[in-house]
């Protein structure tokens, strides 16, 4: 039996899951940042704030930013004064983030297409791989985990922002509502577009629990890993070091 991997709540070949998600995404890219705005209420600002304080940027430091299209994470770890990488596997993310880089007069960052589980750096490049609302869509999530092992310098450290499921029950309920049919609706009002946003919903529904996506990592070589739920686990902060 060929392989099959999840697209939201379809199974589809992994061939298919990689040239639908670069479609998605594409399609969502002009309006990424102002659909993050209206679908968290501008809460998602405040994540990558703590974030990026955990990961804790220092001078000189070599950063990949994995999945970092529009430079949101990016920006925030250049103020810290890090060396970043800025790399996704879209081009039109990339593009925008190029483009609100060159408004804010930042020339010292590095933008470079790349995938995910393939990536072309040499092993121990980076002091950190960070990666935020991006995992979920990779079409092989193990493969990602050991490139972003792979790249990383010995002491080197991993950081992942992610939607998760709150574990919160009154809010749990009512976030699966105003998810699976308020999100959509916004979607089509704002980018013109349902069906990507339907998509990035139902994959956070398919993606792997706390406690499963921990194991991940450390099935990964990761060790020293954590896990820091916000909003009773709505969104996580994972992170693992390689030694």
């Amino acid at each position: 039996m060929s392989e099959s991997v999840s697209f939201g709540y379809e199974e589809v070949s992994p061939e298919e899951k990689t040239r639908r998600v670069g479609d998605v995404f594409s399609n969502v890219a002009a309006k990424y940042d102002i659909m993050n705005d209206a679908m968290s209420g501008g809460m998602h600002r405040l994540w990558k704030d703590r974030f990026v304080r955990r990961v804790k940027p220092q001078p000189g430091e070599q950063i990949l930013d994995m999945a970092g299209g529009t430079g949101d994470i990016a920006f925030r770890m250049e103020a810290c004064g890090a060396d970043v990488t800025v790399s996704d596997i879209n081009q039109e993310m990339l593009d925008v983030g190029i483009e609100r880089a060159m408004k804010r007069g930042l020339d010292s960052l590095v933008w470079s297409r790349q995938n995910a589980e393939e990536l072309t750096f040499p092993s121990r490049t980076f002091d950190a791989y960070t990666i935020a609302f991006g995992i979920r869509n990779v079409t092989h999530i193990d493969r990602a985990l050991a490139e972003a092992h792979r790249v990383l310098k010995f002491g080197g450290r991993f950081f992942c922002l992610e939607f998760s499921t709150t574990e919160w029950p009154g809010f749990k309920d009512a976030y699966d509502f105003y998810s699976h049919k308020l999100v959509p609706q916004i979607g089509k009002a704002v980018a013109d577009d349902a069906d990507s946003y339907r998509y990035l919903i139902e994959s956070i529904r398919r993606f792997p629990t706390m406690p499963e996506f921990e194991q991940m990592i450390r099935d990964a070589g990761f060790v020293r890993t954590r896990v820091e739920p916000i909003l009773g686990g709505l969104v996580a902060i994972h992170s693992g070091w390689k030694v």
